[in-house]
């Protein structure tokens, strides 16, 4: 039998974020193995328990989900992070990719559909849903997408650069003293926040863009 995903969610309602857990821990191949209240609890639980995939809500008290994501990922970038939320709003769903979260997800999905996203997300796979998020995704992938100079982070542009000198995640990963998968989820954020297709659409977009 496989290992489960260990995911840890946060969210300031209480009936929301238990509901969240039972559907969850329903799936065999899913385990909530902590739950937070807000940004600060969660950045406290990424810390302590390193999971594979984190659930946060994008309105919390003392620290919102998105400045929650941007300050677990820059020191664990290995975990996926999917933001929860009911709003579809094309700002929202720019700001999640430029703090390189994996997943946009809406809560009215079913039971279902949110252990299908959890799966796609613990994968490495971006998920981003919502008309908001199709459109916006889609022009960032277009060649007169205006893609800014601060969209990806340090570390993302310096395994962009690898990306285009030709070298292997195997041989980024030698050279930045990080894992296989660590690099993998870099080029996964890499390839959200751009709209990229595959590598090769990556450089293109970033020459064309001149962040490289």
């Amino acid at each position: 039998m496989s290992v489960p995903i260990r995911v840890i969610l946060a969210d300031d309602q209480r009936l929301l974020r238990d509901g969240l857990r039972i559907i969850l821990n329903a799936a065999p191949d899913i385990d909530v193995i902590a739950v937070g209240e807000d940004g600060e609890e969660a950045i406290l639980l990424a810390d302590k328990y390193l999971p594979d995939v984190m659930l946060l809500d994008i309105r919390m008290p003392r620290c919102d989900g998105l400045e929650a994501a941007r300050r677990i990922l820059a020191q664990h970038p290995q975990i996926h992070i999917a933001l929860l939320t009911t709003f579809d709003q094309p700002e929202l769903v720019s700001e999640a990719a430029r703090v390189g979260a994996l997943g946009y997800i809406l809560k009215d999905m079913s039971a279902e559909e949110l252990c299908a996203a959890v799966r796609t997300i613990a994968r490495g796979q971006p998920l981003y849903q919502g008309q908001s998020a199709a459109h916006l995704l889609a022009s960032l992938g277009s060649a007169s997408a205006p893609i800014g100079p601060n969209l990806l982070t340090e570390r993302e542009l310096e395994v962009l650069r690898h990306i285009a000198r030709g070298r292997s995640n195997a041989e980024i990963a030698t050279e930045l003293v990080v894992s296989d998968a660590t690099v993998k989820t870099h080029i996964n954020h890499i390839f959200a926040k751009l709209g990229a297709r595959d590598r090769a659409h990556a450089i293109v977009l970033a020459q064309e863009h001149h962040l490289i």
